[in-house]
């Protein structure tokens, strides 16, 4: 199943994202299996970021859940909340990579 993860990132905490970058990026990197598509949200270019998104492709939600509590700016405290929807294409047949 396809998913699209939305996260809000807690105000004041762009230094937790920048302690974890890196390890986040190879946490990343270790599940691209599951998460090929990721980065973060922001409302203009140059701006600390506000949260990030996620397009995953899993089992289930909670198998989605489960994993993203051991991405290192979650166990950083560096999330506020996340949303997991599930996500359907506009064209299914269609694949591509950004």
């Amino acid at each position: 199943m396809l998913f699209a993860v939305i996260f809000t990132d807690q105000p004041g905490k762009a230094h937790v994202r920048l302690e974890n970058l890196s390890a986040h990026i190879e946490w990343l990197e270790m599940n691209k299996h599951i998460i090929p598509i990721g980065g973060s949200l922001r409302e203009e270019l140059g701006q600390v970021p506000k949260g990030g998104l996620w397009i995953a492709e899993a089992d289930s939600k909670n198998q989605l859940e489960e994993l993203l509590k051991t991405d290192p700016f979650y166990i950083g405290g560096l999330r506020q909340s996340y949303d997991i929807l599930h996500w359907s294409k506009a064209n299914e047949d269609r694949k591509v990579m950004l």
